[in-house]
């Protein structure tokens, strides 16, 4: 059990007045004998009927063959008798006035079920516009994309679509675009959508009011088109790392104004996402103005994120590219690891953080490719290291490109799933 749910349930208690008086140990309610000696001090434990009682409660029932449960019937139905005058009742209304069993027509004449005559074999008939329909599903499967998530599954590996629906939102394509990565969305075994990354950090949103209106739109869009599937976003939220640094909060919400952690917050609250990844790529470099190293930013995002609760309303990852490098990753297996203690461990130690997001492949500015693993999926020391990590490998995930392979789908995905558990497919 962790130690921070006992100490707010603690406190939950000792709030609501409930704790072990002096007295409890002589108390014939109590059951406190029935706990194991490791419990702590402020857990009690109370009997809401004692044995005896509860002997007597099952006599009261059971007795006579059970005579008195025989004879508690249900509460009287409730009625509105139209005929009296302080009853107000709607002449337009239909049926007969009558209760029914569920099940049963509500008039007579009236047919069970409501299937149309003209669906063959019992199908659906009726297709609600806004979601994915059959044939749009085993289209998307045909995809690029469709293909690598159904390999993913097949690989053991839970499957999420990456998507970028900013620029279609912009553009006034929001609807069309969220179609067709519901589509994919649809496919069996997809937990769900990310519909945005980077959103208030790389600019195509401009203003808070545009932030807040595509992440609303998007997110009903897709709740619309694909119910049931999660949805997520990405983003860097810089103030997190200042801590109680007050120049640093001040200077870094002049610097990044749309990355408010208030505004990112309120769209968790309002249950917008299920998902919020952040970014860690910033945390070596952004706060050397003030002297907060990269592990102490860290250290003050994690503590932010629990103090906003944060972590009570959507599921939180930390996403971090640290383990690429140009061509290869660079690292020994000294350095992996303790690259592994400072980016894995610590997020998820730090009780806020319930996945990892590792990139393992992607391309700069210049075309220039950086990997984890070598060229062509060749083995090093820190994907080895990496493999290690079998113990939390159910909280590590990753991205793919399908439109960029290292080797083919089937291969790279197999390779993934090494490290992997889950993995976000970009969709095209």
């Amino acid at each position: 059990m962790r130690l921070r749910p006992l100490i707010v349930t603690g406190l939950a208690l000792s709030m609501l007045g409930i704790g072990i008086p002096a007295w409890s140990a002589d108390d014939p309610r109590s059951c406190n004998d029935l706990m194991s000696s490791d419990t702590p001090a402020y857990v009690m434990c109370t009997w809401l009927a004692t044995p005896e009682e509860a002997a007597d409660i099952a006599k009261f029932w059971l007795d006579n063959d059970g005579e008195n449960m025989k004879n508690a019937g249900p509460n009287s139905e409730v009625g509105v008798d139209c005929s009296e005058a302080e009853n107000a009742c709607d002449p337009n209304l239909e049926g007969d006035g009558e209760m029914h069993d569920v099940g049963s027509p509500d008039v007579d004449g009236a047919e069970d079920g409501g299937t149309p005559d003209a669906c063959p074999d019992g199908g659906k008939c009726h297709i609600d516009p806004d979601e994915v329909s059959a044939t749009e599903a085993a289209a998307a499967e045909k995809t690029a994309a469709g293909q690598s998530a159904k390999t993913a599954r097949t690989d053991g590996m839970r499957v999420w679509i990456d998507a970028e629906l900013a620029d279609d939102w912009k553009a006034g394509k929001l609807a069309e675009a969220a179609k067709k990565v519901a589509a994919l969305a649809a496919q069996p075994g997809v937990v769900g959508v990310r519909f945005s990354s980077q959103i208030g950090y790389n600019k195509t949103l401009q203003t808070a009011e545009e932030m807040d209106k595509f992440v609303t739109e998007a997110a009903h869009a897709l709740r619309q088109a694909v119910p049931g599937k999660k949805l997520a976003i990405h983003t860097v939220v810089p103030a997190l790392g200042c801590g109680a640094n007050e120049a640093c909060k001040t200077e870094i919400g002049k610097k990044y104004p749309l990355l408010d952690p208030d505004k990112i917050g309120a769209w968790l609250k309002a249950g917008l996402v299920d998902q919020l990844a952040l970014d860690n790529g910033h945390l070596s470099t952004e706060y050397t103005t003030w002297r907060i190293d990269a592990a102490e930013a860290q250290r003050n995002q994690w503590i932010q994120v629990r103090a906003r609760a944060w972590d009570s309303w959507a599921h939180i990852a930390a996403e971090d590219a640290v383990f690429t490098g140009p061509g290869a990753s660079r690292l020994t297996t000294e350095q992996a690891t303790q690259t592994i203690t400072d980016r894995v461990a610590t997020p998820l130690q730090a009780d806020a953080a319930e996945t990892v997001i590792l990139w393992t492949r992607w391309q700069d500015a210049k075309g220039s490719v950086n990997r984890v693993l070598g060229d062509k999926l060749a083995d090093n020391a820190a994907w080895e290291q990496l493999k290690k990590l079998d113990a939390v490998k159910a909280r590590l995930a990753t991205i793919y490109d399908p439109a960029t392979p290292e080797v083919d789908q089937a291969t790279d995905l197999k390779k993934l799933s090494e490290v992997f558990s889950t993995v976000y497919v970009r969709a095209a």
